[in-house]
């Protein structure tokens, strides 16, 4: 896919146009997911404008709340459940200098990830095969957790939110019927009002208050 028809696709999403060299990296995870996905169940969306808008429109509108501004160097983001790598990869894309750890158990889906990284070039990112619920006592709390559409929603949302900096915040993007249960599940959180994701009749972009 060429990078002007990946710019278009991603307008609504963002206030600008992504750089060149950054579409370009989206070209290449595209082909890389299409060779994956032949092998391996990575995404059910075969439609290749669909995997821009839905994949990577939604991880860059994530990312550009997280990080409207260009000093992120240091931020730590833990993506649990990163399947095919989103949102996690594309807020590297977004910010390359943050610090990034994408958890996936599946051993098939983490060794795509170590290959995007390859093929991409990104550096500091650590891919950790692990369930969510063994790194609590293993893994640092992180600045940012990020949360998407992931299998058995309900039981690793508290272990997300465990793994938050006292002063970091956890960012979801989940269905609009999910933000009713948040508040029972997230105890220990505050939540700013949830964003409409664009090209969306139901998912939206939630983001916790920090302490």
């Amino acid at each position: 896919m060429d990078a002007a028809h990946i710019a278009a696709l991603l307008y609504p999403f963002l206030d600008r146009t992504l750089p060149q060299v950054q579409l370009q990296q989206i070209s290449t995870y595209i082909n890389l997911i299409l060779r994956w996905n032949a092998r391996i169940n990575l995404t059910a969306i075969r439609d290749l404008d669909e995997i821009v808008t839905r994949h990577f429109g939604e991880s860059f509108f994530l990312a550009s709340h997280l990080f409207p501004a260009t000093n992120v160097a240091g931020i730590s983001v833990l993506d649990i459940g990163s399947g095919a790598g989103f949102p996690g990869l594309p807020l590297k894309i977004w910010a390359p200098a943050i610090s990034l750890s994408l958890v996936e158990s599946n051993h098939k889906k983490a060794a795509f990830l170590r290959e995007v990284i390859r093929a991409l070039t990104l550096t500091n990112v650590n891919v950790i095969t692990a369930r969510a619920e063994t790194m609590i006592s293993t893994h640092p709390p992180a600045d940012i957790v990020t949360l998407r559409a992931v299998e058995r929603f309900y039981t690793v949302l508290p272990t997300a939110a465990s793994l938050v900096a006292p002063t970091g915040r956890l960012a979801l993007l989940i269905g609009f019927t999910q933000l009713s249960d948040l508040a029972s599940l997230t105890p220990n959180l505050a939540w700013s009002a949830p964003i409409p994701v664009p090209q969306s009749e139901s998912r939206v972009l939630s983001i916790s208050v920090p302490h």
